[in-house]
């Protein structure tokens, strides 16, 4: 998604100036597949529950970022998203209630009470932050520098960013921003496919690609021994996803709250990423539980 990984005021706007404001917020990840399931009433139980319709957790999401939120062969929800929001919708007793629209509709969708909250892993950014209120954070988004498998370069970035350095990256994604930031010195090619870029690495023609680790895990089961993470001492960047509710919902903000500290604190949110995403290391959570 590639996302500024994952990739993050309290003013009320008008519906009109709202709608105007999230269209502009939004960052463009991908179109859109269609609503899925029913819609929870506008209005309705926004009290004590911070729900639209009581009994119901309604969510707008983009199912199109495997492994993280996709549909399946069957065509019903996956992912690690979808698995929280399962385990969510258990804790609070309720029924799951799964929306699946355009990215570009979910903020406009949750201020006009479509829906309850939106898990799409949006960074809690300043101007996102004046339309609608956040979570803490339940997604890491951790970007790598992707080598050759068998590589004996020095682990340091200071050995890849030289001129005689290729570095590849998906062409606007935020990995490309990042590999020129971090790689100055170096060369930085994009390309308009993920696989075309870890294959200049994999053939010899690149020293390395940067993007987001389960997006190399993805690739490293399709395609073995080709491509390895490079040993530097820390990732290149780490950044966060949370969800997204209606501005001033307190309610709901804080059941969700409770249960996202719950799942870090007992190793939920750990199995859950590591076993969808398919990598082994779970980076740190911001603290606060």
């Amino acid at each position: 998604m590639f996302r500024s990984s994952q990739k993050r005021a309290a003013r009320r706007l008008s519906l009109v100036g709202a709608a105007l404001v999230s269209s502009l917020v939004l960052a463009a990840c991908g179109g859109g597949s269609g609503s899925s399931g029913s819609t929870a009433a506008a209005g309705g139980d926004s009290g004590a529950t911070g729900l639209n319709a009581a009994g119901t957790l309604t969510v707008g999401m983009n199912l199109q970022f495997k492994p993280e939120m996709y549909l399946d062969d069957a065509g019903k929800p996956a992912g690690y998203d979808v698995e929280l929001l399962n385990k969510l919708a258990a804790d609070l007793g309720v029924k799951l209630d799964i929306q699946n629209l355009d990215f570009n509709g979910l903020i406009p969708g949750l201020q006009s009470k479509k829906f309850d909250m939106v898990s799409v892993g949006l960074t809690a950014t300043d101007a996102r932050k004046q339309v609608i209120d956040f979570t803490r954070e339940y997604v890491p988004y951790t970007s790598v520098l992707a080598v050759k498998q068998g590589d004996t370069t020095a682990a340091t970035v200071d050995a890849y960013n030289t001129p005689n350095t290729v570095i590849t990256a998906l062409q606007g994604s935020s990995g490309e921003q990042l590999a020129k930031k971090t790689f100055p010195n170096a060369q930085v090619k994009s390309f308009a496919d993920q696989n075309a870029a870890l294959l200049e690495v994999s053939t010899g023609r690149a020293n390395g690609s940067v993007l987001e680790d389960y997006i190399l895990a993805q690739y490293q089961k399709a395609n073995p021994n080709q491509v390895a993470k490079a040993g530097l001492p820390k990732p290149l960047d780490l950044g966060y996803g949370s969800w997204a509710v209606q501005k001033g919902n307190k309610a709901l903000t804080d059941k969700l709250n409770a249960f996202l500290c719950k799942a870090q604190n007992d190793g939920t949110l750990k199995s859950t990423y590591t076993s969808v995403f398919g990598v082994d290391d779970f980076p740190e959570m911001p603290g606060g539980c």
